[in-house]
């Protein structure tokens, strides 16, 4: 005979038994992740947290299937969306991931005692991705039966199975959620643990399962809004998600093996096993740590300056194409010094253009009004004479932050 959990008991252990070894990986996460902001100024690096929102919606939903690339993301966000119906729908899935991750930072930004481990705040978090999902994606076949719509917002109301795991039944999910939220909760998470915790409880918010669909998407989300609410600091210059879509078959493996029951005396003592949840933290921390360390790497200060020098000089010379093979136009002269004098200073005031341009002023409003169009200067304002800063659009973010993302769409 099945039998589904319905005892919160069968939820322990919700923490390893000795975190020691996963507490120093924890404090190596901190250390790499709160120098992430050294060398760039402040203005250059909100131009890369809007990039890595593009590049957290991609790897989330590569996760869960739909590969659309950054580029076509950037696209959409144009509305230039695809002819193709189910590639349209899968843009505009990815356009609403980016929104509603920056919803959740607003409501963490103005609430400071937001509870991000609440069921309410979990089915906020699933109610705002879903409402605006296109109705394509608004079902789901559950074990191999006929499609359900998925309710926004609203936790599972029929029993399920996902791979070999069983979650808990339906009727239970509240009381599971409950104790998830009571034993989560940062405030009740001292110093290091808080770290370990966010490990933990993304696998044990999948292990509940509480939403008949968009599980994945909304412990990834969670994942974001634990670590922004620790104040883990760096975070959102670098994200999980990309680690875990990179290792997604042993992301799975892990998830999957944490979901196992004890195994024997020495397997600690909840009905789950321990070493197993174990394991996972520690694969959780070490994707972490991977991510951090990289965009360490690509936020360099003289690294970056180098590869904008790159990037114009190939495009000058004809060795960046477009999706069809053609090269794509060449830089405006000046380019490469505007775009090098902005990352420096952060944000440039626009009377400076003629003098680091070294032409005309008209010459010199070409120039930036073509880099404005790329989207590789931004105004900090809509204040006509507000001053710039550097921008990293898709198309080009390749080639500034190599290996951030497939150089090409599929």
């Amino acid at each position: 005979m099945v039998e589904f959990y319905s005892d919160i008991s069968q939820f322990e252990p919700l923490m390893p038994a000795n975190c020691g070894p996963l507490e120093d990986r924890a404090f190596e996460l901190t250390q790499i992740s709160a120098g992430l902001a050294r060398e760039l100024h402040p203005a250059t690096l909100d131009g890369v947290r809007e990039l890595l929102r593009i590049i957290n919606s991609y790897y989330s939903n590569l996760i869960e299937g739909n590969d659309t690339h950054p580029i076509s993301v950037e696209r959409a966000m144009r509305e230039d969306y695809s002819s193709d119906p189910a590639r349209r729908d899968r843009q505009k899935e990815s356009l609403i991931h980016i929104e509603v991750q920056r919803a959740m930072e607003n409501r963490l930004d103005e609430d400071e005692e937001l509870a991000v481990t609440s069921p309410e705040f979990l089915k906020w978090v699933h109610h705002e991705f879903y409402k605006q999902l296109p109705e394509s994606l608004s079902w789901a076949h559950v074990d191999g039966g006929e499609a359900e719509r998925v309710i926004p917002g609203e936790f599972r109301s029929r029993e399920v199975a996902v791979g070999r795991h069983l979650p808990p039944t339906h009727s239970s999910i509240q009381a599971f959620v409950h104790r998830f939220n009571e034993f989560y909760s940062p405030a009740r998470r001292h110093g290091l643990q808080k770290i370990v915790a966010v490990a933990a409880a993304h696998h044990r918010l999948m292990w509940i399962h509480p939403f008949l669909d968009g599980n994945g998407r909304v412990a990834r989300l969670f994942t974001d809004a634990y670590f922004r609410r620790i104040g883990l600091a760096g975070y959102g210059l670098w994200n999980v998600s990309r680690g875990l879509a990179r290792r997604n078959a042993d992301y799975k493996r892990h998830l999957a093996e944490a979901d196992l029951a004890r195994e024997g005396d020495i397997d600690g003592r909840g009905n789950l096993s321990d070493r197993r949840l174990t394991s996972f933290c520690s694969f959780f921390l070490d994707v972490c740590i991977d991510q951090a360390r990289y965009m360490s790497e690509m936020l360099a200060l003289h690294g970056l300056l180098e590869r904008i020098d790159r990037y114009v000089e190939k495009r000058n010379e004809g060795r960046i194409v477009d999706k069809s093979g053609k090269p794509v136009p060449p830089m405006p002269g000046g380019s490469a010094l505007l775009l090098r004098e902005t990352a420096i200073a952060g944000e440039l005031p626009r009377n400076l253009v003629i003098d680091i341009v070294g032409k005309s002023e008209r010459t010199a409003r070409t120039v930036t009004r073509l880099l404005i169009e790329e989207g590789l200067l931004v105004p900090t304002s809509d204040w006509h004479r507000s001053p710039f800063r550097l921008g990293f659009p898709p198309h080009a973010a390749g080639y500034l932050f190599p290996n951030l993302f497939p150089d090409t769409e599929n």
